[in-house]
C-alpha cells in the first residue's frame, strides 16, 4: 500500500503472460492474476482470439511494476515475430 497525505493506494503487480494455444499460436496479454486467467482462457471466457483456439499452457510470465508497464510491454512482445517470442521463453528456462 502506498501512502500519499491522507490518501492510501493499493499498489497491484501485473503481469505479462505468453500462452501456447492449441493451433501452435503465441497469445499475449496482461494480468494481476496468472492463474486465474489462465483458466478464465482454458475455459473459454478470455476475450475472442483464445475462446476459438484452446489455451494449452503457461509459457512465460513476467513481472511488471504497474498497468502502464504491462500493457507497454505486452504491446513490445506482440510486435515480434513467433522466433522472437521463443526465444524469451527459452531464454526464461535457462
Amino acid at each position: 500500500m502506498l501512502e500519499i497525505g491522507n490518501l492510501c493506494y493499493t499498489t497491484r503487480m501485473y503481469y505479462v503472460y505468453l500462452l501456447k494455444l492449441s493451433d501452435t499460436t503465441i497469445y499475449t496479454g496482461i494480468t494481476t492474476d496468472v492463474a486465474r486467467r489462465f483458466q478464465e482462457h482454458k475455459d473459454g471466457k478470455g476475450g475472442h482470439y483464445t475462446s476459438s483456439r484452446k489455451a494449452l499452457k503457461i509459457l512465460y510470465t513476467e513481472e511488471c511494476k504497474d498497468r502502464s508497464a504491462a500493457l507497454k510491454r505486452e504491446a513490445e512482445i506482440k510486435k515480434w515475430p513467433r522466433q522472437k517470442k521463443l526465444e524469451l521463453v527459452a531464454g526464461s528456462r535457462a
